[in-house]
């Protein structure tokens, strides 16, 4: 597969999921506030990204505006614009972030994982966006992704910029409904490694220890990340198995 390209920034510091968010507290998670206080925590910053109508990449978790706003429907159906009119449910101030703003928020002072949504359905023009501005961005940046064909498309494109695979040792969750079932087998066993060629891999921590990402980390020698660690018990399972975690409800 190649040298990774896995910088020591990859696993310096914890990640904070979707940003140090606390809602209670009204910090709501993929915030520009939630990126801003895993900077003044010395954190790295995960997000998610989607995509908008006209082609922008946001900053959200879902597919969906239901969960998190007091809007409905789906994300991709509009425009940037619009989207970052929406305010958060429970924030004062916060509205859905573009990417760009988010970068402006983080401006390089702590490392940015940055998580491509996809709908499987083989459309690259949010792939293509984040990394568009990934590379103008010149920050220590990664990108990863559960599908294994935005990594692929990426890989392709020849950038520098990290590349990971995020995954788990079982596809069977309701949510994973929508795949064929030699693609959630696939999936499992990291199939596609001889395309994807990830610099890293993102293991869900419910699932350590597994021979996947130890083979990933022991034999290819490239690190793993652990998602998403919320208890002492996934803490110390991420501290034995993996290298780094991506963390969320405490302050490590």
């Amino acid at each position: 597969m190649g040298e990774p390209n896995a910088p020591d920034w990859l696993v310096r510091r914890p990640i904070a999921h979707r940003g140090l968010h606390d809602r209670a507290a009204g910090t709501i998670e993929n915030s520009l506030a939630a990126a801003r206080a895993a900077v003044a925590g010395g954190f790295a910053v995960e997000c998610d990204v989607q995509l908008a109508a006209d082609g922008e990449a946001v900053v959200f978790h879902d597919a969906a505006l239901d969960r998190l706003t007091a809007s409905t429907g789906p994300v991709a159906a509009l425009r940037s614009a619009d989207l970052c009119a929406i305010a958060l449910a429970g924030s004062a101030t916060d509205r859905i972030p573009t990417l760009t703003a988010l970068l402006d928020a983080i401006d390089r002072r702590v490392p940015l994982i940055c998580e491509v949504k996809s709908g499987f359905s083989g459309d690259m023009r949010l792939a293509d966006r984040v990394a568009e501005l990934a590379t103008a961005y010149g920050g220590p940046l990664a990108i990863k992704s559960f599908d294994p064909a935005v990594i692929a498309h990426l890989r392709g494109l020849g950038t520098a910029i990290p590349l990971g695979i995020v995954a788990e040792a079982s596809y069977d969750d309701p949510e994973w409904a929508a795949l064929a079932p030699d693609m959630r087998a696939g999936l499992a066993a990291l199939a596609h490694v001889a395309d994807t060629r990830p610099d890293f891999l993102s293991w869900r921590v419910h699932d350590l220890p597994h021979a996947a990402p130890m083979l990933f980390r022991v034999a290819l020698g490239r690190p793993v990340m652990s998602w998403t660690v919320r208890t002492p018990d996934q803490r110390q399972r991420a501290a034995r198995w993996a290298d780094q975690m991506v963390f969320e409800g405490f302050a490590p």
